[in-house]
């Protein structure tokens, strides 16, 4: 990993930084503390700090984010805003209060710092100058806010927030206030992790002049959500620069249609003529994330082509606001782009994609149509935007947490400016990780990551996990986990091998959409091929090997117990996928098993789903004989924790050792702190027992 540290910007950063200020109730940070030990522990992953809301000032000079750290006793978390100037290298810490600032952004005029706040009891705008000082709340609507984006004249701010839009049980019978109860008559009634409520996220527009306490519902009596749901945010919106247009994106089907279906399009509309345009009317899959130029003249977004599949390749389109023509500008590109910024000129696209296992920043210039890698290296950037002749993006790998850096637009070179995590890293022995190439079962070559313990010594023999991945397909790439994370499994004294199996992009196309289908097919030989490599050296132990993995990762478990011919001594599945016709028949987002499984399990015609059903793990339970522990959370309602729950009981009634850890609060993760380390503590406690 190339960083390049400058002595001279520790020295200004050690006495000229502004200290935290000083108020009744203070924030909390681990920032400089000394560890317990210099072996990775789950309570010193929480320890560390997290880096977030990174952008530059409209003037280029200056760079605003927020740092959260973990107070474990508490089981809490505290965020707070910092700005670092580009040119004074000086870090200035802006907030030190419980109250947790988030959603993060400078003022289009860059004079005053905005932030999203629950101080006044509920989510409302609040803003702050770059100085910490002249706190002021600017929104006061009733049940608060989500996201928000001032238009570049500060003349109007677009916010988006809940609408009851459907009855519930209450107002149908009113005469029983204490029922509960929810009535649906089609599916998608709950999604992620939280029921159909009743209510709506819609995007609305108010004039700036004084309190805002109401705006326009550009969705008046819409069933339908912005941003998407569960996981879009404010990137989903965008104002033109000349504050005369906002785009949004919805995918505007309810019911049925909406379970099976990812056609999301992008809207624009016109605060002149207060109406409302399809700007990707017949484009059938995910538009996205739009990004004007700043002259105007172009809008850039994220495409995907084909209705009804979520991991389709992320293109990027191109509309010309003057002509309407719209052209895909990445048809030549066989990987995905993501996290579009464009450079001040309007002439340049700087993007994110994967690469053969690291996320890399990419730039597309529109004058001759071609897309260039700018970085290489062992890491995964996960953000770009410009700064006065150089970017400004985040960076992190499996040995280091993500931090903030100058990147070189000309040879990629970066230079790391946060240094979050810098005094904690120090006191900790990170294992090597290596990048190996190995044939699989058809002689195709694989990318495989091999992570070894720190001081790791040749001549032992260790026990070695093989990592299956989820996505199902979402690149084993250099991420840095508060819970699959790979040093920490190797300061455990593990050899972890993470192979990029088949159905994972980074790798083109065609690698990346075998595993539809064939699920329990060559991706599961992939891991074989992986996995049987590592154990012939001599320094793995072939007597103690595990299979660990979560979501797709914990079907590919489920799976390898009644397929691994004995290879394995332990099974960890979270979340995972153990019958099928269970999991078609009630998940949320339907067009994910309709695709993959290519269709549904009654359809005795469709050969291809028949044959993707024949690999349920269910159905090869007569050949367990593994100890495995099943993890999953009760508000999973991708995976439900029903299928958790199968595979538990089914091991338990034929004798195979196993345990069941179950969080009733978290879904398809464990984002709780105390909870996060339970997990760990009971991962490892189950592995030593069966590996070492």
């Amino acid at each position: 990993m190339k960083q390049i540290i400058v002595p001279l910007f520790l020295v200004i950063c050690t006495i000229s930084c502004m200290q935290p200020k000083q108020s009744s109730e203070t924030s909390y940070s681990n920032k400089g503390k000394t560890l317990p030990s210099s072996k990775l522990s789950p309570e010193t992953l929480w320890m560390l700090g997290r880096i977030g809301n990174v952008s530059v000032s409209p003037n280029k000079e200056t760079i605003l984010y927020t740092v959260t750290y973990t107070n474990i006793e508490e089981d809490k978390s505290y965020t707070d805003i910092y700005t670092y100037s580009i040119e004074n290298e000086l870090k200035t810490q802006i907030t030190n209060s419980k109250t947790n600032e988030f959603a993060v952004t400078w003022r289009p005029d860059g004079k005053m710092i905005n932030y999203l706040s629950a101080e006044s009891g509920s989510v409302q705008l609040w803003e702050i100058d770059a100085n910490g000082h002249n706190k002021k709340q600017l929104t006061n609507i009733e049940k608060g806010i989500s996201n928000y984006m001032y238009s570049p004249d500060i003349a109007h701010l677009a916010y988006t927030a809940d609408v009851k839009i459907k009855e519930d049980i209450h107002d149908r019978y009113p005469d029983l206030p204490h029922a509960n109860a929810i009535i649906e008559d089609d599916i998608m009634y709950r999604h992620w992790d939280t029921w159909e409520d009743t209510n709506y996220s819609h995007v609305f527009i108010a004039p700036v002049n004084g309190i805002i306490t109401s705006g326009t519902d550009l969705m008046q009596d819409e069933p339908h959500d912005t941003p998407l749901k569960p996981f879009g945010g404010i990137e989903q919106i965008a104002w033109s620069p000349n504050s005369k247009h906002l785009v949004y994106c919805c995918k505007k089907l309810s019911g049925k249609s909406y379970a099976f279906s990812t056609n999301a399009d992008i809207y624009q509309y016109s605060l002149d003529k207060k109406t409302t345009q399809n700007l990707t009317k017949g484009m059938m899959g995910y538009d996205l994330n739009p990004v004007f130029s700043p002259n105007g003249k172009y809008l850039a977004w994220e495409s995907m082509e084909r209705n009804g599949y979520e991991s389709d390749k992320n293109r990027l389109f191109i509309l010309d606001m003057e002509t309407g023509k719209k052209k895909d500008y990445s048809k030549g590109f066989d990987n995905n782009a993501s996290h579009l910024s464009w450079s001040p000129e309007s002439d340049k696209i700087w993007f994110i994609s994967n690469y053969q296992g690291t996320n890399e920043i990419y730039n597309l210039a529109l004058s001759y149509g071609s897309i260039n890698k700018t970085t290489e290296g062992v890491h995964n950037y996960y953000s770009v935007t410009t700064a006065k002749n150089q970017l400004v993006a985040t960076k992190g790998s499996m040995m280091h947490p993500t931090e903030i850096y100058l990147v070189n637009p000309e040879n990629g070179s970066d230079k790391e400016i946060s240094f979050e995590n810098k005094e904690m890293l120090a006191q900790l022995e990170m294992g090597k990780v290596e990048s190996r190439w190995i044939t699989t079962s058809d002689n195709k070559k694989m990318q495989t990551w091999v992570i070894y313990p720190p001081n790791f010594d040749p001549s032992k023999k260790y026990p070695a996990l093989l990592y299956c991945q989820g996505g199902p397909q979402s690149t084993v790439s250099q991420f840095w986990s508060l819970r699959w994370n790979f040093q920490l499994m190797a300061a455990n004294d593990y050899i972890i091998v993470a192979p990029n199996r088949r159905g994972l992009p980074g790798f083109g196309q065609e690698w990346n959409e075998q595993i539809s289908g064939d699920y329990g097919g060559q991706n599961m030989k992939d891991y074989f091929s992986a996995i049987d490599a590592l154990a012939k050296e001599p320094f793995v132990d072939e007597n103690k090997l595990g299979a660990i993995g979560a979501s797709y990762g914990g079907f590919s478990v489920y799976w390898i117990a009644g397929n691994h011919n004995k290879r394995f001594k332990a099974l960890v599945s979270h979340c995972g996928i153990f019958n099928f016709e269970q999991m078609y028949s009630t998940t949320e987002e339907m067009f994910f098993v309709n695709w993959d499984l290519k269709g549904s399990y009654w359809d005795k015609n469709n050969k291809i789903a028949q044959r993707s059903y024949a690999n349920s793990p269910h159905k090869f339970v007569g050949n367990w004989d593994t100890p495995i522990l099943v993890i999953h959370g009760e508000k999973d309602f991708r995976i439900p924790y029903t299928q958790g729950m199968g595979a538990f009981n089914t091991a338990i009634m034929r004798g195979i050792p196993a345990r069941f850890l179950c969080f009733p609060e978290e879904n398809h993760w464990v984002l709780s702190p105390q909870n996060g380390i339970l997990w760990h503590r009971e991962f490892f406690r189950w592995l030593d027992e069966y590996l070492k």
